[in-house]
Protein backbone atom coordinates (compact mmCIF):
# COMPACT_ATOMS: atom_id res chain seq x y z
CA UNK A 1 0.00 0.00 0.00
CA UNK A 2 1.58 3.36 -1.01
CA UNK A 3 2.01 6.11 1.55
CA UNK A 4 -0.18 9.17 1.27
CA UNK A 5 1.93 12.14 0.17
CA UNK A 6 0.66 15.37 1.74
CA UNK A 7 0.52 18.34 -0.57
CA UNK A 8 2.91 21.11 0.42
CA UNK A 9 1.19 24.27 1.66
CA UNK A 10 4.05 26.37 0.20
CA UNK A 11 3.51 28.27 -3.05
CA UNK A 12 4.92 26.02 -5.76
CA UNK A 13 7.83 27.54 -7.64
CA UNK A 14 8.24 30.46 -5.22
CA UNK A 15 11.73 31.21 -3.90
CA UNK A 16 11.29 31.51 -0.12
CA UNK A 17 14.77 32.97 0.21
CA UNK A 18 14.13 36.14 -1.78
CA UNK A 19 13.77 39.58 -0.23
CA UNK A 20 10.28 40.31 1.01
CA UNK A 21 7.93 40.07 3.96
CA UNK A 22 6.13 36.98 5.23
CA UNK A 23 3.25 36.65 7.70
CA UNK A 24 3.66 33.52 9.82
CA UNK A 25 1.32 31.61 12.14
CA UNK A 26 2.61 28.65 14.13
CA UNK A 27 0.17 26.65 16.30
CA UNK A 28 0.86 24.55 19.35
CA UNK A 29 0.34 20.79 19.27
CA UNK A 30 -3.40 20.12 19.31
CA UNK A 31 -3.74 23.88 19.81
CA UNK A 32 -3.15 23.50 23.54
CA UNK A 33 -3.04 26.68 25.59
CA UNK A 34 0.67 26.40 26.44
CA UNK A 35 1.76 30.01 26.13
CA UNK A 36 -0.60 32.00 28.31
CA UNK A 37 -4.08 33.41 28.69
CA UNK A 38 -5.88 36.49 27.46
CA UNK A 39 -6.86 38.78 30.31
CA UNK A 40 -8.63 42.06 29.63
CA UNK A 41 -7.59 42.00 25.98
CA UNK A 42 -3.90 41.38 26.68
CA UNK A 43 -1.79 38.26 26.78
CA UNK A 44 -0.52 37.13 30.18
CA UNK A 45 2.39 34.89 29.26
CA UNK A 46 3.25 31.66 30.97
CA UNK A 47 6.85 30.43 31.12
CA UNK A 48 6.53 28.71 27.72
CA UNK A 49 5.09 31.89 26.18
CA UNK A 50 8.01 33.92 27.51
CA UNK A 51 10.40 31.46 25.88
CA UNK A 52 8.47 31.71 22.59
CA UNK A 53 8.84 35.50 22.69
CA UNK A 54 12.52 35.51 23.61
CA UNK A 55 13.40 32.99 20.90
CA UNK A 56 11.51 35.03 18.29
CA UNK A 57 13.35 38.21 19.22
CA UNK A 58 16.78 36.61 18.73
CA UNK A 59 16.08 35.29 15.22
CA UNK A 60 18.14 38.15 13.66
CA UNK A 61 21.12 37.11 15.82
CA UNK A 62 21.15 33.83 13.87
CA UNK A 63 20.00 35.19 10.51
CA UNK A 64 21.45 38.69 9.99
CA UNK A 65 19.56 39.21 6.72
CA UNK A 66 16.24 39.04 8.59
CA UNK A 67 14.34 41.87 10.25
CA UNK A 68 11.41 41.29 12.56
CA UNK A 69 8.19 43.25 12.33
CA UNK A 70 4.96 42.78 14.33
CA UNK A 71 4.79 39.74 16.59
CA UNK A 72 2.45 38.37 19.24
CA UNK A 73 2.31 35.27 21.39
CA UNK A 74 -1.23 33.98 21.84
CA UNK A 75 -2.40 31.16 24.17
CA UNK A 76 -2.06 28.47 21.48
CA UNK A 77 -0.17 30.07 18.61
CA UNK A 78 2.19 32.82 17.55
CA UNK A 79 1.82 35.35 14.74
CA UNK A 80 4.75 37.23 13.31
CA UNK A 81 5.98 39.12 10.31
CA UNK A 82 9.48 38.32 9.08
CA UNK A 83 11.24 40.51 6.53
CA UNK A 84 14.06 39.15 4.40
CA UNK A 85 16.06 42.35 3.97
CA UNK A 86 18.82 41.16 1.67
CA UNK A 87 21.23 38.43 0.83
CA UNK A 88 23.96 37.04 3.05
CA UNK A 89 26.67 34.47 2.39
CA UNK A 90 24.34 31.85 3.89
CA UNK A 91 21.14 31.38 1.89
CA UNK A 92 18.37 31.99 4.39
CA UNK A 93 15.17 30.14 3.57
CA UNK A 94 11.90 30.75 5.40
CA UNK A 95 11.41 27.10 6.31
CA UNK A 96 14.90 26.91 7.82
CA UNK A 97 14.17 29.98 9.96
CA UNK A 98 10.84 28.61 11.21
CA UNK A 99 12.30 25.17 11.92
CA UNK A 100 15.17 26.78 13.83
CA UNK A 101 12.74 28.88 15.86
CA UNK A 102 10.50 25.93 16.67
CA UNK A 103 13.53 23.84 17.61
CA UNK A 104 14.92 26.51 19.92
CA UNK A 105 11.59 26.99 21.71
CA UNK A 106 11.15 23.24 22.07
CA UNK A 107 14.66 22.70 23.44
CA UNK A 108 14.32 25.44 26.05
CA UNK A 109 10.86 24.38 27.21
CA UNK A 110 11.88 20.72 27.40
CA UNK A 111 14.63 21.60 29.85
CA UNK A 112 11.74 22.06 32.30
CA UNK A 113 9.05 19.80 30.81
CA UNK A 114 10.93 17.01 28.97
CA UNK A 115 7.98 15.16 27.47
CA UNK A 116 5.90 18.10 26.31
CA UNK A 117 5.10 18.27 22.60
CA UNK A 118 5.07 21.97 21.73
CA UNK A 119 4.23 22.49 18.06
CA UNK A 120 2.08 21.21 15.23
CA UNK A 121 4.28 19.85 12.49
CA UNK A 122 3.50 22.59 9.98
CA UNK A 123 3.06 26.35 9.95
CA UNK A 124 1.06 28.87 7.91
CA UNK A 125 2.76 31.51 5.80
CA UNK A 126 1.47 34.30 3.63
CA UNK A 127 3.70 36.19 1.20
CA UNK A 128 3.10 39.90 1.77
CA UNK A 129 3.00 41.59 -1.61
CA UNK A 130 2.02 45.20 -0.88
CA UNK A 131 2.40 47.94 1.72
CA UNK A 132 -1.38 47.91 2.24
CA UNK A 133 -1.33 44.18 2.99
CA UNK A 134 1.64 44.66 5.34
CA UNK A 135 -0.22 47.36 7.26
CA UNK A 136 -3.40 45.25 7.53
CA UNK A 137 -1.41 42.27 8.82
CA UNK A 138 0.50 44.43 11.32
CA UNK A 139 -2.82 45.68 12.68
CA UNK A 140 -4.16 42.11 12.82
CA UNK A 141 -1.15 40.93 14.83
CA UNK A 142 -1.22 43.89 17.20
CA UNK A 143 -5.00 43.65 17.77
CA UNK A 144 -5.11 39.86 18.05
CA UNK A 145 -5.19 39.66 21.88
CA UNK A 146 -8.04 42.17 22.09
CA UNK A 147 -10.00 40.18 19.49
CA UNK A 148 -9.21 36.75 20.95
CA UNK A 149 -12.80 35.57 21.29
CA UNK A 150 -13.35 36.26 17.57
CA UNK A 151 -10.18 34.34 16.59
CA UNK A 152 -10.74 31.03 14.81
CA UNK A 153 -8.15 29.48 17.15
CA UNK A 154 -10.08 30.56 20.27
CA UNK A 155 -11.56 27.65 22.18
CA UNK A 156 -9.38 25.16 20.29
CA UNK A 157 -7.58 23.77 23.34
CA UNK A 158 -8.19 20.02 23.18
Amino acid sequence: MPFYQRKSPRLQGYDYSQSGAYFITICTHHRQYLFGAIQHGEIALLFAGEIAAVCWNVIPDHYPDIELDAFVVMPNHVHGIIVFAGQSDFKTILGRVINGYKGAVTARIRQHQPDLIIWQSRYYDHIIRSEDSLNRLRAYVEENPARWEEDKLFGQDL
